[in-house]
């Protein structure tokens, strides 16, 4: 078989490994740097992650070395404005109703240590130099630490090394986008903060904006913000003391140590291709946008398990290889509206001006605020700023509807009579589920093809879920519907899966 080659060992290429392994498909990761980051902007763990995360067994783990935030505060003018709270917001949606702190760089860690468990390692201070797509297989050029050159042969190849991707680069697709004009900076300190322990708190003064991420109960705090005026041209000198921190000071933040600081840029941009025929792009490498919502990691995480499953389904002769063409209809044209509604987002928090200002200061707030008083608003924006809102509805491979729930659904979550419909099965794989009674012949299929099949007994939650009754909902193994219909036999879910075959 051979082992897929990925390029970048950040949060995308490290759950691309874990995915791959957990299907028994082996792997070789690389990455250009000696460990991983020290010094991450990325913060927020959402709940789909989190979800996806649960089929590796990761999710408890990552959940307690996080810091849960259920609360969001937005000052305005030095006075606390609006609050969102999502606890109850996403209690219904996911078992996971909350935003989750977890630093990228603890983050990282914390999958390297369960990949060295599953036997794989991270291979340090290795670069992709070059590589050539055949057409039956890749073979690319490595150089390691002590200079040395490697020719290696692989099936398929997957870039996740970042923003200035060697992949891309090499495959010549464009990076459409820009780069917003200001400059950023995050800094890691220890603080003592206004409000509940582990509120996040984001502050708009004049122009500056700052985000407050609490990590843990010790005062360990990441700041993100802006840094404005004639500052912005000396990035490379600046100190922490130098940054412009009404902002800060507004919310009644008493930073007692500084343990690191720096400043970087910020772009909004999104490759040409995803694919390009045995090389594919993910997280970074293929999409970068602002850090409105905490978006970016948590996309390029959802991108390795939608590539990881189609991969593994061709490798195992389970897929042709055209369902890989699946993966950039789906993921791009996700990236594609994520990149835009952040540009615009991130566009009307920055702006200054007296107009702005006004707006920020007085609508937003007032707009938030009327929000956190409605329980249909606030359900809404939880489940979309945790990505669980996130479909392929008009992707190649979702078929059918039944009920409220169609092909390319997330399934809607239930726990009823002590089940949880998302409890992860023995194995990724495909699964079948059946709300009320299956058919024995539907088994048997099943059993043959290495389905799971998952019955749960009929509730009136599962219908107030839009869910009904004996329909088959055929899960993809990233948990999305692949098929969903009311002609529940063996023969209508042999035909989808012969066309997936192809």
């Amino acid at each position: 078989m051979g082992k897929v080659l990925i390029a970048g060992a950040g949060p995308t290429g490290l759950t691309l490994a874990l995915w791959l392994t957990a299907q028994g498909i082996p792997v070789r990761i690389i990455d250009e740097h000696g460990g991983p980051g020290t010094e991450s902007r990325a913060m927020v763990v959402h709940a789909r992650t989190l979800e996806l995360y649960r089929q590796l067994g990761l999710a408890e783990g990552v959940v307690a070395a996080g810091h849960a935030a259920t609360r969001m505060q937005f000052w305005a003018e030095g006075k606390p404005r609006a609050a969102l709270s999502f606890g109850d917001a996403g209690a219904a949606s996911t078992p996971y109703p909350f935003v989750l702190v977890f630093p990228q760089d603890r983050h990282e860690r914390l999958l390297v240590q369960r990949l060295d468990e599953l036997g794989v390692t991270v291979e340090r201070d290795t670069a992709l130099t070059g590589f050539t797509d055949t057409g039956n297989h890749v073979i690319a050029q490595l150089r390691k630490a002590d200079g040395s050159e490697e020719s290696v042969t692989t099936p398929y190849l997957v870039g996740c090394d970042g923003a200035r991707s060697v992949v891309r680069h090499r495959l010549g697709t464009d990076f459409e986008g820009s780069t917003y004009a200001h400059l950023f900076y995050v800094a890691d300190v220890e603080a003592k903060l206004p409000g509940p322990p582990g509120e996040a708190q984001f502050a708009l003064d004049h122009g500056d904006f700052v985000a407050v991420f609490p990590y843990d109960d010790r005062g360990l705090v990441r700041l993100i913000g802006t840094v404005r005026d004639e500052r912005a041209g000396r990035a490379d000198s600046l100190r922490f003391d130098d940054i412009h921190q009404d902002a800060i000071r507004s919310l009644g933040i008493s930073v007692s140590t500084v343990n690191w600081f720096s400043t970087y840029h910020v772009h909004h941009r999104i490759s040409s291709r995803f694919r390009v025929g045995r090389c594919f792009l993910a997280g970074d490498a293929a999409h970068v946008h602002s850090p409105a919502g905490g978006q970016g990691m948590n996309t390029g995480i959802a991108d390795a398990a939608n590539l990881a499953w189609k991969l593994a389904a061709v490798l195992h002769g389970q897929a042709g290889a055209g369902i890989l063409d699946s993966y950039e209809a789906e993921r791009r044209a996700f990236a594609r509206q994520l990149v835009d509604t952040t540009d615009r987002v991130f566009t009307f928090i920055t702006k200054g001006g007296g107009f702005a200002e006004f707006v920020k200061a007085h609508v937003a707030p007032t707009l938030l605020s009327a929000a956190s008083h409605s329980d249909h608003v606030r359900a809404f924006m939880f489940r979309l700023v945790s990505q669980i809102m996130v479909g392929y509805q008009d992707s190649p491979l979702s078929q059918g509807k039944v009920g409220q729930v169609a092909g390319g659904d997330r399934l809607p979550w239930v726990q009823a009579d002590g089940m949880d419909n998302f409890a992860p099965a023995d194995a990724i794989g495909w699964q079948l589920h059946v709300y009320g009674n299956v058919a024995t012949d539907v088994t048997a299929y099943c059993s043959s093809r290495g389905i799971a099949v998952r019955t749960f007994p009929w509730t009136a939650a599962h219908e107030r879920a839009g869910l009904e009754r004996d329909a088959l909902y055929l899960l993809r193994p990233d948990t999305y519907v692949g098929l969903a219909t009311k002609d529940a036999t063996a023969d209508t879910l042999a035909r989808y899966l012969a066309a997936l075959a192809g």
